[in-house]
């Protein structure tokens, strides 16, 4: 099995990352995010693997974080989420902010994940909570760790799902979000910046 590469950063083309190790190039996909936390082409990257190999085809996927790893391997184990779905999820959310959604059993926040419905919300969060667990133990402010998003999580969550990058998401909300407002509120301002108005 592949665990780790370490090599020369070839082309990023979202999920596609070529990785040059030793003169062999490594065609792995990855999550958004850590797409967006790569460094520049032709720079060294190190990545942890996991391998898949089926009867017709064989994968590479890649992660700049364990946890990101963990939570992908994780995510298959559930009853009618393969490898697609997992990037998906890690597309639209922090770990940190999945794992508390899935200790606190917030059905409704995680049906707003790309590719998440209501039943496999569901199954997330029965098959899954023992194993999130020991994440949200170890996150700072662990105190209020059960607790789900706030409104400026919710309104990222759900302007990555209108198709803005999280980098740019995370952006704009921290430009217009103001004590006080709801998730609804920060998602209009942040529009109303994006497109200029």
């Amino acid at each position: 099995m592949i665990g780790r590469l370490r090599g020369v950063l070839v082309s990023k083309q979202p999920p596609w990352l070529l990785v040059e190790v030793g003169g062999v190039g490594y065609e792995l996909e990855a999550p958004m995010s850590t797409i967006y936390d790569l460094p520049g082409l032709g720079k060294e990257v190190i990545l942890l693997t996991h391998y898949a190999q089926k009867e017709d085809s064989v994968a590479l996927y890649g992660f700049l974080q364990e946890a990101e790893r963990a939570l992908f391997r994780n995510l298959q184990k559930v009853s009618g989420i393969g490898a697609k779905i997992a990037l998906a999820v890690l597309s639209g959310v922090s770990t940190n902010d999945f794992a508390r959604l899935v200790h606190a059993g917030d059905v409704v926040a995680l049906t707003k994940i790309p590719g998440i419905g209501k039943k496999t919300a569901e199954r997330i969060v029965v098959e899954l909570r023992d194993r999130v667990d020991g994440m949200v133990a170890s996150l700072p402010g662990s105190a209020a760790a059960g607790a789900p998003l706030d409104a400026s999580g919710e309104a990222t969550v759900a302007l990555q799902q209108l198709g803005y990058k999280p980098a740019e998401v995370t952006r704009l909300v921290q430009k217009v979000a103001a004590d006080g407002d709801n998730a609804e509120t920060i998602i209009r301002k942040a529009l109303r910046a994006a497109l200029g108005s």
